[in-house]
């Protein structure tokens, strides 16, 4: 048992410095997915902490009998007790030396150092950043989904393999992150929940007092005044004496009272402002409200006419020689923009490979910042990605050379395969996969043309990842991204999907109403410029946030250098 404890000492102590010199958890499952390992350890460690101290109880309880007689018979009669000089000697003795024993031995670790091993494991655990991340991505998933508190809380999610529920206690926590954010409709909404939760009779160490004080001042700023009046009274007659709330509703009534005295001009004035207010929620509201009804499988806007224009197919790349033979499955998922999806394209060994490969080097995602052009990290951009180069990996290698077999495109000039691994709520706002689009004629492109190494990116979204509506080419008004590549602007996307998902997790384009739902061993692929070099604004897309499940993707991104006579300029300027 000794050599074990051992064991497990000196392997945390070795593992998780190289396993976890980093942070932000919250935004990978695939380093996630090792805490659940270390946590095992820990617990493995703490069974044997607890019978060591069940051993050294026995000793102390066997300790405090013998020294309870002793000191009942001594304090009837201290004196004649002491009048035996053994006596007298021994309680010196005691004292002077075997209480100090004892002492030594209620402070000793009798588990081969478990205490300072927590102590040294707890620098690589997630922080504060990773629990409010957490918590923030819970509640991404509640307001993308619709879904109430009671069923969040419950656990009663679709396709879920091991439900569990938020406590009366864990919603109270939820409710001080929002509160922390100024999130006042989401902290009114789960302190309710705890609230609820405690009214029912649930056993916890959450406080109706706290709850209603953060409640009450959250409905009151969201304008609710005789609903906070309310939720104050309820808390002074649990607490009466509480400072904050006697203010508060003394406030309350003040302003209640300053609201009858109002004339209907400043009332009118009011309303304006509110109106006002409502109009630049709505401006912003219309691409939010489509991608979360299109991630919710709402609002397609496939009619039954274009519907039967979609085929599916057997592919041969154009008569490549490598899919004469054996040509691959393809079908048709949207037609304007023309996005395809191709089946078992992607070997589940294969796929374990990339995986392996990438999880090393997840680090935290970067995005081009507009007004420097530099990589930075940034909050609508939450995950972790790797890049794989074809000359690492036979597997990558292979996987490059089928992408240039079945789309047409030289892949010299693509970048690295990335691997993102999106975290839990992971997202990436809208977007597009092109850069700011120069007015080159396509003879100018050809006369630039240069080569680079090809590039190949794969991804892991978790529990709540997603990828919200975004192009993969950056605006107009950007610096140029890809300037330093010298190979153009990112003409094309594919995308692998490396894993099926339980609920959620579709790649959504509000633009045009459409959805792809993930499915393993398959990969989507869409332009993302027109023959022209012009962008395809249609393209503008997300992934939504992984309801239940984990989901991997892998994407490609190949550029226009190599491309002048694998897809060519047509005589239409336009097209």
């Amino acid at each position: 048992m000794a050599s074990n404890k051992m064991w497990y000492t000196v392997a945390l102590g070795f593992l998780l410095p190289f396993s976890y010199a980093h942070t932000d958890f919250f935004t990978s499952i695939g380093h996630m997915t090792d805490l659940i390992n270390t946590e095992k350890d820990l617990v493995i460690s703490l069974k044997d902490y607890i019978k060591a101290e069940e051993s050294k109880l026995e000793q102390i309880k066997k300790w405090a009998e013998k020294l309870d007689k002793l000191t009942d018979t001594a304090t009837k009669d201290p004196e004649g007790f002491l009048g035996h000089p053994v006596n007298a000697f021994k309680l010196m003795k005691r004292l002077n030396t075997e209480w100090g024993e004892l002492e030594s031995l209620v402070l000793k670790d009798m588990s081969d150092g478990f205490i300072s091993n927590m102590t040294i494991q707890r620098q690589f655990f997630p922080n504060d950043e990773d629990q409010t991340g957490a918590a923030k991505a819970l509640l991404r998933l509640q307001d993308t989904y619709n879904l109430d508190t009671d069923t969040l809380s419950r656990g009663n999610l679709p396709g879920v393999k091991h439900k569990s529920f938020l406590t009366a206690e864990d919603c109270f926590e939820l409710g001080k992150i929002a509160y922390t954010e100024a999130d006042y409709y989401h902290t009114e909404l789960w302190m309710e929940q705890a609230l609820k939760q405690l009214d029912e009779g649930e056993v916890s160490s959450a406080d109706k007092v706290y709850i209603l004080d953060y409640l009450s001042y959250a409905v009151y700023q969201q304008g609710d005044l005789s609903k906070a009046m309310m939720l104050t009274k309820r808390l002074l007659e649990l607490d009466p004496e509480h400072q904050r709330a006697n203010g508060n509703m003394k406030y309350f009534e003040y302003i209640m009272a300053k609201e009858k005295e109002a004339n209907k001009s400043s009332t009118d004035a009011e309303d304006q402002t509110e109106k006002e207010t409502e109009v630049k929620k709505k401006d912003y509201l219309p691409e939010r409200r489509k991608y979360e009804m299109l991630c919710r499988g709402e609002g397609l806007k496939m009619t039954p006419r274009r519907q039967k224009r979609l085929f599916c197919r057997y592919y041969d790349g154009n008569r490549n020689p490598r899919y004469i033979l054996g040509p691959v499955k393809q079908e048709d998922e949207w037609d304007k923009p023309r996005i395809v999806r191709f089946l078992d394209i992607i070997s589940d060994e294969e796929i374990e490979t990339v995986k392996e490969l990438a999880k090393p080097r997840l680090s935290r995602a970067t995005v081009h910042d507009p007004e420097t052009g530099k990589l930075t990290t940034a909050h609508y951009r939450v995950s972790k990605s790797a890049w794989l180069s074809g000359y690492e990996s036979p597997v990558v290698s292979r996987i490059n050379t089928r992408i240039q077999d079945l789309t047409g495109l030289d892949v010299s000039t693509a970048e690295e395969l990335q691997v993102a691994n999106y975290g839990v709520g992971g997202q990436y706002e809208p977007h597009f996969d092109f850069g700011r689009v120069s007015p080159v004629s396509c003879l100018h492109l050809f006369l630039l043309h240069k080569r680079c190494v090809s590039l190949f990116q794969v991804a892991n979204y978790g529990v709540g990842g997603q990828y919200e509506p975004h192009f993969d080419f950056a605006r107009a008004n950007e610096p140029d991204a890809f300037k330093e590549l010298g190979t153009g602007n990112r003409i094309a996307t594919w995308l692998f999907y490396m894993s099926d998902v339980s609920a959620g997790g579709a790649t959504v384009f509000p633009e045009v109403g459409a959805s792809v739902w993930p499915k393993k061993g398959t990969a989507v692929f869409w332009y993302n410029l027109f023959p022209s070099g012009e962008g395809d604004y249609s393209t503008r897309h997300a992934a939504c946030p992984v309801l239940v499940g984990n989901k991997w993707v892998s994407n490609k991104w190949l550029h226009e250098r190599g491309q002048e006579f694998r897809r060519p300029c047509t005589l239409s300027e336009l097209e």
